[in-house]
């Protein structure tokens, strides 16, 4: 095999889905990237035509191929309007994979790399933050924020981060919390950001499923999901992390896994058969049994037969709701809908363009963050217009995107997850 064959091996895995694509341009009209852009190799068409060109050898894995490719946050919306069915998202996967073995990673991508792949080093990291945040960041009064005091790379100082937990989520609970007999056993997988940042989520997802009466598995042993590595083509972290993550979920009997992340719950059941598994088809049929496992927490608290009116009374909310993109395009719109409307003192607001990205993308709002707030800045404005105090939502990504959106704008809003609303009364 010689050098180039080698390099656009990830890309010979989808050749036969680029000739899906009779570019149309339907894609056009739903990609946010080519709304921040505006240029052809923004959109999912764009990018297909490239692909072609990278396998016919009339374009290289260049500086210009590379920074076509990173304008695509993996939201799935091209696929989903496609009528062809093109998977652009493992399209661009392929071609990032492709780069990063020509190119290597960057370095922002290697230092993702060793610490996602790293759980001790983490965890480590967020309790250093945690201690050492008042010399990092200041508080913005007015809006309730921090923001960086000084610009670090690849973060600057002007957008508003949330703060560090303490304690991870993870170290707060033993790995099984016994339920009733014959009630279903639900492997809880947390997600980075619920563990380090949000463990309020994780609290909420707790105190609902054992209302329900459910055992609840918290493996120890649990990785990071690798999705910020598979943003920077960083295919061999993903895959390691994959399998770690496997072996840990079948370590245990379960009726159910179960993700309060729609990002999290993505990789599960979509991108870890699907690009993970692409290579072994013995590592793919593991993969896709836990993947018709895996389920939403609120899917499958609406499954279980959750009445809203135990558990979640309080004050009177005017809420709207923000449908991340991984829970989007698996049809889990409805579910987290009903179940807040159904709660007593919640009123939903429904925002325009609640089904459109909030411009995150994982890495996308790293190395384009200006675009990555234009994207965002439709969606803030959405959420102004609806009058709701509370702006709910099933991804922690989106809460911390949506907030700073929120932040910029002077805005109180509040960020929700759908959980912590659906829980309010168990709570407290």
């Amino acid at each position: 095999m010689d050098k180039k064959t080698q390099h656009t091996e990830a890309l010979k895995r989808v050749e036969q889905e680029l000739k899906k694509c009779v570019k149309c341009g339907a894609c056009r009209a739903n990609c946010p990237a080519f709304s921040a852009f505006q240029r052809e190799p923004a959109v999912a068409r764009g990018k297909v035509a490239l692909a072609q060109h990278i396998l016919k050898g009339d374009i290289g894995l260049d500086d210009q191929t590379y920074l076509n490719m990173s304008k695509c946050l993996l939201c799935g919306s091209c696929v989903e309007k496609c009528p062809n069915e093109v998977p652009t998202d493992e399209i661009v996967i392929a071609a990032r994979e492709a780069l990063a073995e020509q190119r290597g990673l960057t370095t922002f991508h290697q230092a993702v790399g060793r610490v996602i792949k790293n759980r001790r080093m983490m965890t480590f990291g967020a309790f250093a933050a945690s201690i050492l945040g008042p010399l990092f960041f200041r508080k913005v009064p007015q809006t309730s924020g921090l923001r960086l005091r000084f610009p670090l790379p690849f973060i600057g100082n002007t957008r508003h981060i949330p703060g560090i937990a303490r304690k991870p989520f993870l170290d707060r609970h033993p790995e099984v919390i016994p339920g009733e007999p014959g009630k279903p056993r639900i492997v809880f997988f947390v997600g980075c950001m619920t563990n380090f940042v949000y463990t309020e989520i994780g609290e909420a997802a707790l105190a609902l499923f054992r209302h329900l009466g459910c055992t609840v598995i918290i493996p120890k042993d649990q990785q990071c999901c690798g999705l910020p590595g598979m943003s920077g083509g960083d295919l061999q972290t993903v895959r390691e992390l994959a399998e770690r993550n496997l072996a840990a979920l079948e370590r245990h009997q379960a009726d159910y896994v179960m993700t309060a992340c729609a990002t999290c719950g993505g990789a599960l059941h979509k991108f870890y058969p699907a690009v993970v598994g692409r290579r072994n088809p013995e590592l793919a049929a593991r993969l896709k049994a836990i993947a018709e496992k895996t389920v939403d927490a609120a899917q499958l608290l609406q499954q279980l037969g959750l009445h809203p009116e135990e558990t979640g009374a309080g004050e009177a909310l005017r809420i709207t709701y923000h449908d991340p993109c991984h829970l989007r395009t698996r049809a889990i719109t409805r579910q987290p809908r009903e179940l807040l409307t159904a709660t007593p003192g919640v009123e939903l607001a429904e925002m325009e363009g609640a089904d459109r990205c909030c411009g995150l993308g994982g890495t996308f709002n790293v190395y384009h963050y200006g675009s990555s707030m234009a994207i965002n800045e439709a969606k803030s404005r959405a959420i102004m217009a609806s009058g709701a105090s509370v702006v709910a939502t099933g991804c922690p990504g989106c809460m911390m995107q949506l907030s700073d959106g929120l932040k910029q704008h002077g805005q109180k809003t509040r960020v929700m997850h759908t959980l912590e609303l659906l829980a309010r009364n168990l709570r407290r």
